[in-house]
Formats: C-alpha cells, structure tokens, sequence
C-alpha cells in the first residue's frame, strides 16, 4: 500500500448517497493541500474538491451543492461526501497531496505528488 489509501466507494442508484474516505500514512499532511480527483472511462483526470492548509476549500462546479470535502488532521483523513449523486459522477475517485499546501487551493492534477490507488464510485439511473 501507498501512503494514501481511499475507501468507500461502491454502486448507488441516482440520488443516492456516499462517503469516501482517505487514509494518510508515512508523513503529517496538515502543510499539504489534499484533493479529490475523479477519471471516468476515456476521459481526464479531473479535480473533485481540494483544501489547503488553512481549510480554504473550491469544488469544481458540477459538484458544487452537492459533495462536501472535509479533513481530520488529527486522523490524517481526508473525507468526501456526495449526495445527490447523477450517473455522470461514475469515476474512479483518488485521493492526492501536494505539499506547500499554504500556497494555494490547487486543482491541477500536475501540482500533486502522491496519489492513491483510487476507489471506484458507480452511479445507475
């Protein structure tokens, strides 16, 4: 295993709900910015959420209202909620850290250094 390790991803039906949680090992991550990236079949990787260091936080705009990203320093856990899924959020969800997390709220997919191994998130109407 890496030091990023993502879980909580499963099958829902449209308007469902769920959780995924990351789990960070081998250094403390409370300097690093901390996303959520998604990749469906045939696309790009694309940012999710992300929280720097301070806790300012963005989300891209077709999640906006309905995922909510949150971190526990202190458990070295990076959570994303999702409500409301749609079938266009089926992905394969990762988990990622950039450090220099004081910088800015990152969501370029080329500033982040380490990655999980991803969890994936598949959405039926």
């Amino acid at each position: 295993q890496g030091p990023l390790v993502e879980s909580g991803g499963g099958s829902v039906q449209a308007g469902g709900s769920l959780t995924l949680s990351c789990v960070a090992s081998g250094r403390p991550y409370s300097n690093y910015c901390m996303a959520w990236f998604r990749q469906a079949p045939g696309k790009r990787r694309e940012a999710v959420a992300a929280i720097d260091s301070d806790g300012n936080i963005k989300y891209a705009d077709s999640v906006k209202g309905r995922f909510t990203i949150s971190q526990d320093n202190a458990k070295n856990c990076l959570n994303l909620t999702m409500n409301y899924l749609k079938p266009e959020d089926t992905a394969l969800y990762y988990c990622a850290a950039s450090p220099m997390g004081w910088v800015r709220v990152k969501m370029d997919a080329a500033e982040y250094n380490y990655w999980g191994q991803g969890t994936q998130v598949t959405v039926s109407s």
